[in-house]
């Protein structure tokens, strides 16, 4: 049931009160509005809550959202310490009284009233979560558990002591690191990763000025990646396009790696006496053979 079928049904300001506490004009007035609307005793709210039921009578489900809305109310000022507007908790936690009454059943011997904290509470911690932090702080059951009974379990402002911690846990059965983690991220405030425009520009530089990586850059990844390739399967791929003498030669010169790390430090003349030949025919081997080379790594590229 979505909060416009009842805005459709309400005389008057009533769809105002309902739907928005910014209806009658400002908060306070919201306020003093919903407290004078009398309580529904519990026959007539079994009756009015039959009818919607029974035959969708939206009048009736009206009826009982109005009633209620005194609840909402006192139930939003119960989060009013995590800095969102007043009017705005008790917006959403409207939304989630009229959830509260479309699936509520009369006959089942339990009052509206109890029925619906949980659908009110639950429509809160979500506008709650949503906009505490730009970040979700808390996304899975003990998280959200620990979120909304943590400010109100600490004794002090400061940090929590082990003791604290091991009795949080205990009594809300999660684990310790996980109260220590909560702490933590409710603790660190939201950071602007660019400047404002309005800040002075000896101002401290912003994260985004040493969080970006410029080795992720994208023409960067493949840049390596290409000279990966070409270091491993194209260096192999070349050597295969020599014969036996001329490999020899590039791998000793080039690419063989000594026991004190050193690559290719043997001499024209050690390849030489090694081949029988004069230094100077090594030299033309080895320029011919490293140009042959480069023009296979090109073809692979």
């Amino acid at each position: 049931m979505e909060s416009s079928e009842f805005a459709l049904s309400f005389p008057g300001n009533t769809a105002a009160l309902a739907l928005s506490p910014s209806g009658l004009g400002n908060f306070d007035a919201y306020v003093t509005a919903v407290n004078r609307i009398p309580m529904l005793q519990a026959e007539e709210e079994v009756r009015l809550a039959r009818e919607y039921r029974d035959r969708g009578d939206l009048d009736a489900a009206g009826q009982l959202v109005l009633s209620h809305l005194r609840l909402v109310v006192a139930v939003a000022r119960n989060y009013l310490g995590y800095g969102l507007p007043h009017a705005d908790l008790v917006q959403e936690g409207n939304i989630g009284l009229m959830k509260a009454v479309k699936r509520f059943d009369p006959d089942r011997g339990v009052r509206l009233v109890s029925f619906a904290l949980h659908w009110i509470k639950a429509e809160i911690h979500e506008y709650v979560l949503r906009n505490w932090r730009l970040v979700k702080v808390a996304t899975t059951k003990s998280q959200r558990k620990l979120f909304f009974n943590l400010r109100s379990m600490k004794k002090e402002s400061g940090a929590l002591t082990r003791e604290e911690v091991a009795d949080m846990a205990r009594e809300l059965r999660v684990k310790p690191e996980e109260v220590v983690e909560m702490e933590t991220r409710m603790a660190g405030g939201d950071v602007s990763l660019e400047n404002r425009g309005d800040e002075e520009a000896d101002a401290a530089p912003a994260p985004i000025a040493y969080l970006s990586d410029p080795e992720s850059e994208p023409t960067q990844v493949l840049e390596r990646r290409r000279t990966d390739v070409l270091q491993s399967d194209g260096v192999l791929r070349a050597l295969d396009a020599l014969d036996a003498r001329s490999r020899r030669i590039v791998q000793a010169r080039w690419l063989d790696e000594n026991e004190d790390g050193s690559v290719g430090t043997a001499t024209l003349q050690d390849l030489a006496n090694e081949f029988g030949v004069s230094a100077e025919r090594i030299r033309q081997i080895e320029f011919k053979a490293l140009r042959t080379m480069r023009e296979e790594l090109a073809e692979y590229a």
